[in-house]
């Protein structure tokens, strides 16, 4: 650590919470947490969904507002009462969510400068605005230019416009809300980077993420919250995975990936020479001959960086391609057409999709609906629904999934993210298919909660389901697949067996 760094460790707490308490009906949501970070210093804030992270940045950032709360906020050792959002970045705080707050049809300078533009002869100034954005991209280290349409920009990309909107604003502390949820490997690095680089310039950053593997990797500092309350906060030095892993979920987590014993059987599903060419760019293709195999009771990881093609191959399988596609699929030696998801669902394939809330779900829908609405057909008799057959069969799917609700009619949008995930798998138990397509099966939810689900996965192949899961983490394809299938740029790039597959031989295959 550099003189500097260590200066900066010694100062006083730029950001403090103290012994903060705060109720909803029915519900505690903060129990007298404390909470502080100093400047130059990244502070790692973790814990399962529901453990009490958002209420206290909401707190923290003037959402919440003085008076709604007990306990106190203080900023540079003194007491504040914010009464807004305002008050908090007037103070130099600044919050990126994961749903970044930017306008698309607006340039990234005009981003940066949004409610604040420099103005000449009561006009906005654009050249003074491009010039100064130009600037504070430039000193980040971001190769964007600051004319460009925020629309037509990656998601990394845009995250880095929200930094510098922020740095702008001069906050001098930034919470960055689960950052790297939509970015690949380089772009979390080239994050990573910047975070580094604004802490050593003195700035204090407060970094939430469910990724434990980027929290070793930038954080100085490592609390965790539980049931709304502070359980242990020491120096990242001082903690191992496991035990960051214990203090989340309160008891020993032996294994993060649980397996379940299981034989493979005959093959499921074979693709042969899978192409998808992309949409007005003929001869450009998302998918390039992609061929390989999968048999029941085996689960194979697709790896590969973002723009792979994962979810295209998951999409292409599903009926859903995003071009016109080529090649042949056989679901048990039997070749199929398949041209939309009913004609998928027909041969034996489902998808548990990326966007669950977006494409798995119908949030406003109970869970009973949301489990039974693929197979409605099947509870039908003289042409009206058995209600009492459906009731039973969505209480069992949701029992072997173990959902948590407080009833079948409980909307979805009110359980965890954990348990949306496996409302989404369970209503393909009403009827089992012969292949599952799993696109980020726990992407947004706690440690916990993943491991229900790998637990799950690992049970529904032991039933003889051939499963398909493409995913970003690669720790999560290491530690559930049999065998890992990696694409790199629509091309099959290496097919590894679980014994010999490692980060570092994906990766060098993925890049």
């Amino acid at each position: 650590m550099t003189a500097a760094r260590a200066m900066a460790h010694d100062a006083s707490f730029v950001l403090e919470a103290r012994n903060v308490v705060k109720d909803f009906p029915g519900a505690r949501a903060l129990d007298g947490v404390s909470f502080a970070v100093h400047p130059g210093e990244v502070h790692a804030l973790v814990g399962e969904n529901g453990a009490g992270k958002s209420t206290l940045i909401k707190v923290l950032s003037g959402v919440h507002p003085h008076g709604s709360f007990e306990g106190e906020v203080r900023v540079d050792g003194r007491a504040v009462k914010f009464r807004g959002i305002g008050d908090s970045e007037r103070a130099g705080i600044g919050v990126i969510h994961q749903e970044l707050a930017l306008v698309d049809y607006m340039t990234a300078a005009e981003n940066i400068f949004l409610g604040d533009e420099p103005v000449r002869f009561g006009l906005v100034d654009f050249e003074k605005m491009y010039a100064r954005s130009m600037e504070l991209l430039g000193s980040l280290g971001v190769e964007v230019d600051a004319g460009s349409m925020v629309g037509e920009l990656g998601v990394s990309l845009k995250q880095m416009v929200e930094i510098a909107k922020a740095v702008r604003k001069k906050s001098r502390v930034l919470v960055l809300d689960e950052p790297t949820a939509a970015l690949a490997s380089r772009e979390v690095k080239a994050l990573l980077d910047l975070i580094a680089s604004l802490r050593d310039q003195g700035a204090a950053i407060v970094y939430i993420s469910h990724k434990l593997e980027e929290v070793f990797a930038v954080a100085d500092r490592i609390t965790v919250l539980r049931d709304g309350k502070s359980v242990a906060s020491r120096r990242a030095s001082d903690w191992t995975r496991q035990e960051v892993i214990g203090a989340m979920v309160g008891r020993e987590v032996s294994e993060v990936f649980p397996r379940v014993d299981r034989s493979p059987g005959p093959v499921a599903l074979e693709v042969e020479d899978l192409s998808i060419e992309a949409p007005g760019r003929p001869g450009v293709y998302i998918l390039d001959k992609v061929s390989f195999s999968v048999r029941e009771g085996r689960i194979l990881g697709v790896a590969g960086l973002m723009g792979s093609g994962r979810t295209s191959l998951l999409s292409a399988l599903f009926g859903s391609p995003p071009g016109k596609r080529t090649g042949r699929i056989k679901v048990r030696g039997v070749e199929v057409q398949i041209d939309s998801p009913s004609q998928a669902i027909a041969a034996g394939l489902a998808l548990a999709p990326e966007d669950r809330k977006l494409h798995g779900l119908i949030r406003s829908f109970s869970v009973k609906d949301n489990l039974s609405m693929v197979h409605l057909d099947d509870f039908v008799r003289f042409g009206l629904v058995d209600s009492a057959r459906e009731r039973e069969a969505c209480r069992e799917a949701a029992a072997a999934m173990g959902v948590k609700a407080p009833s079948l009619e409980a909307a979805v949008e009110t359980l965890s993210g954990g348990n949306q995930q496996k409302v989404v798998l369970g209503k393909w138990l009403l009827r089992a298919p012969r292949v599952l397509l799993l696109d980020e099966p726990t992407r947004g939810i706690d440690v916990g909660a993943k491991a229900e689900v790998h637990e799950n996965i690992g049970r529904l192949a032991a039933k003889g389901m051939a499963v398909i899961m493409a995913s970003s983490e690669l720790p999560e394809v290491l530690g559930v697949s049999d065998e890992i299938l990696v694409l790199r740029e629509g091309k099959v790039a290496a097919r590894l067996d679980r014994g010999e597959a490692a980060a570092e031989k994906i990766m060098e295959a993925a890049t």
